[in-house]
């Protein structure tokens, strides 16, 4: 099968029908495959979206028994596609089902493992662009992430990178995360991005911070690793003021009693943090090896024995 088209569901009764049918016309051409996955919607998205699927040959329904969020809902989507490419696109309507053939192309003609898109004119809220523009700015540094690079939640995914991607098995799974943990072949596009016709957004500052604390604890070992510089700039600097007063001692007049303290718990203070830190390491490296990390991700092998 061609491609996989993988939609996460929540309160959009009112827009699945018509982005199924879009799609269906619009990428009869190739051989093609939906995923609905229904995260728990209050509205009656579960209804309509068992009606299309038993409307539709090549749309499959699947449906969440609680609200578990966007990205255990694509990671579902992803584990029951069989596409040689997967493209994840939202409920709402606001990119065009008729942009999904760029990505194709873009992948086909660049060989890349995924392809990102990006807009010339976002038509999100003011609230919902300093959020997207935020996690990318984070995900730059702890991911090490190109800077002028959009994770936009519309992207293809070949399926040899879903394969990998699939293998994780945690509860916060945070899809760009996995994909820079497996592959740097990116490319992108610039797609169109329309304004929502129907219902509100479901972005919210609590699920943006939600997103910065699985990125910051679940994806980097960075909180830990910042013990290091700390403990070791308060060790220096209870060292040079311990210095200071020992020589002050010498020399006189002698230093007070409150400064004796401050410069040792100062000292201390910062040998505990560099200990921490190195406690740290052999944490994170735990952690880092439990995560579910490749070693390596092959891209081809010629099956010839060496």
């Amino acid at each position: 099968m061609k491609l996989s088209v993988i939609i996460p569901v929540y309160n959009s009764e009112k827009t699945i029908t018509p982005l199924v049918e879009k799609l269906q016309t619009t990428l009869s051409a190739i051989e093609f495959e939906i995923v609905m996955v229904n995260d728990a919607s209050r509205d009656d998205s579960e209804q309509v979206c068992r009606h299309l699927a038993q409307m539709y040959a090549n749309v499959r329904f699947i449906s969440l028994r609680r609200n578990y969020g966007e990205f255990n809902a694509v990671m579902c989507g992803l584990n029951w596609s069989y596409g040689e490419y997967c493209v994840m696109i939202d409920d709402d309507f606001q990119n065009p089902p008729e942009e999904i053939l760029k990505l194709i192309d873009t992948a086909e003609k660049g060989d890349f493992d995924v392809v990102y898109t990006y807009y010339a004119k976002k038509q999100h809220s003011v609230g919902r662009n300093l959020g997207s523009r935020f996690v990318n700015w984070l995900t730059s540094y702890l991911l090490n992430k190109p800077k002028d690079l959009y994770l936009s939640s519309f992207k293809l995914i070949r399926k040899e990178v879903v394969q990998e991607v699939i293998k994780y098995q945690g509860p916060y799974p945070y899809i760009d995360g996995l994909i820079f943990r497996i592959t740097r072949n990116i490319g992108t596009v610039q797609v169109e991005h329309l304004k929502r016709e129907e219902g509100i957004s479901n972005y919210t500052w609590q699920k943006l911070i939600s997103l910065f604390l699985n990125i910051l604890f679940c994806y980097s070992s960075l909180p830990i690793r910042l013990f290091m510089p700390i403990g070791l700039g308060l060790f220096g600097l209870g060292f040079l003021l311990l210095l200071f007063l020992t020589i002050q001692w010498v020399t006189g007049p002698d230093p007070k009693g409150w400064q004796v303290v401050t410069a040792t718990i100062i000292f201390i203070g910062g040998i505990q943090c560099t200990l921490l830190s190195v406690l740290g390491e052999y944490i994170g490296k735990s952690f880092m090896a439990q995560s579910g990390q490749p070693q390596y991700v092959i891209k081809f092998n010629s099956g010839k024995v060496l």
